[in-house]
């Protein structure tokens, strides 16, 4: 299989690399991001990295072409510095490979979205997470697979209150207590992506929660 990925360069999407470069069913990843990302050592070959603007999608756009295209595509509001430019790059920029991958005959598409994406919650986040679930579904990919995981366990994790919530919910699910939202490693996602897009799975599938880890 060829793969194209986005969002290589966040905790999911370097793990997912890694789970790549060691599955013999890939056989060829085209990284499209907006800067050097860290690449496995092992199987180097197989990755082609591409340096991105995805300001002007006519610049890349043609380089979307493979059997699956994965996107672990996101920023925080912190990063991002307001909601607009975290909007731009969770939805508009996703929004647009995924049009790439229509356009070019890419058959699917595994995308990681968030536990309670909902596009009339009164969240923001969980509203732009909603609404990006809707906009892709929206191009008919013959197979599109949305994974919502809930809180991530990231090596290190970055932020002091990320750290913090994940911790909280691991305490919680020790008293068996809000199970469904059990902190995930990121590898642990990165697997399932990889193993679901070797999957037929016709249409829209959504794997929610702890349903990830069996997928």
């Amino acid at each position: 299989m060829k793969a194209i990925t986005i969002g290589s360069t966040g905790a999911v999407g370097r793990d997912l690399l890694t789970v790549l470069a060691s599955d013999p069913d890939f056989e060829r990843v085209d990284v499209l991001v907006r800067r050097l990302p860290q690449l496995p050592s092992e199987h180097a070959e197989k990755f082609h990295v591409h340096i991105i603007d995805f300001e002007h999608p006519e610049t890349w756009k043609s380089l979307v072409t493979g059997d699956v295209l994965f996107s672990s595509l996101g920023t925080s509001k912190k990063q991002a510095g307001s909601k607009q430019p975290q909007w731009r790059v969770d939805h508009d920029y996703q929004l647009a490979a995924a049009k790439a991958a229509r356009e070019n005959g890419v058959p699917k598409m595994v995308v990681i979205s968030s536990l309670g994406a909902d596009p009339a919650s009164s969240f923001f986040y969980l509203q732009m997470k909603g609404k990006i679930e809707k906009d892709l579904e929206a191009l008919h990919f013959p197979e599109l697979t949305i994974l919502r995981p809930p809180s991530l366990i990231r090596h290190p994790a970055k932020r002091f209150t990320e750290t913090l919530s994940v911790k909280l919910l691991q305490t919680l699910n020790t008293f068996g207590l809000l199970s469904r939202m059990k902190p995930m490693p990121t590898l642990s996602v990165a697997r399932a992506m990889a193993r679901l897009a070797k999957r037929e799975a016709k249409g829209t599938n959504i794997v929610i929660g702890q349903k990830i880890l069996s997928a």
